[in-house]
């Protein structure tokens, strides 16, 4: 299931990510990828825990709580604090799949990366290649997202980034830990619930509605963990 999710951020809000950004401290990327992942893995980021990144994690994480496509199609558990990267002059991020498991640095807390997600920062005028590349079963996706839109994707996918050949590439990305593990049953909640909005701004007074809701929460309580 690949999602996307528009206007995460407010042409404001990312405003206020870049002029952080371009203030802030960067360390090569390596520092955050597995042994695997670093051999492929050539960009910059922000440091996990420095003060940009908290704050503009935190305005991020508030976004998503208030985006009902990102709280329907990941029902999220856990939430992994925001990092952000850059890629410039050729940098990219080859073949790879994203650690199961995630250590949030500083806390006794662990994410089962269920969910991957990046969050566009630079508008895709700004710079040429940097597409994120996702594999599933029916190919390779490319995804290129106007400047505060998301993608969300399976953690089990490889992807890639390509060389970003001008410009600058700015975006954030974390993962989530979903109440559903399954893949497949997260697309058919999902598929259910846009159905029953629609029928329900159709027919708002239909017993299907009911019904349905229903049968939504039961395969819910079914499918979630603890």
């Amino acid at each position: 299931m690949l999602v996307h999710i528009s206007h995460v951020l407010s042409a404001e809000q990312v405003a206020e990510c870049r002029t952080a950004l371009a203030a802030a401290e960067w360390v090569d990327g390596r520092a955050t990828a597995g042994h695997h992942a670093a051999k492929a893995k050539d960009n910059m980021q922000v440091p996990e825990g420095h003060p940009a990144s908290r704050k503009l994690g935190a305005m991020i994480l508030a976004a998503l709580e208030r985006n009902a496509l990102f709280v329907t199609a990941a029902l999220p558990a856990k939430v992994y604090p925001p990092l952000f990267n850059r890629y410039q002059g050729g940098q990219t991020y080859g073949t790879h799949v994203d650690g199961a498991i995630r250590d949030v640095r500083g806390t006794p807390h662990r994410v089962r990366t269920d969910l991957s997600a990046t969050l566009f920062l630079s508008p895709p005028e700004d710079y040429d290649g940097g597409e994120l590349v996702i594999e599933d079963t029916y190919g390779a996706h490319k995804v290129k997202l106007p400047a505060g839109d998301m993608i969300l994707y399976p953690g089990t996918s490889l992807h890639r980034v390509e060389p970003v050949s001008r410009g600058t590439r700015l975006a954030a990305f974390f993962w989530v830990q979903s109440m559903v593990r399954d893949d497949g049953e997260r697309t058919l909640l999902l598929d259910l619930d846009t159905a029953i909005q629609q029928v329900g701004r159709a027919l708002p007074e239909h017993a299907a509605v009911g019904q349905l809701l229903n049968v939504y929460h039961n395969l819910l309580r079914r499918w979630a963990e603890g």
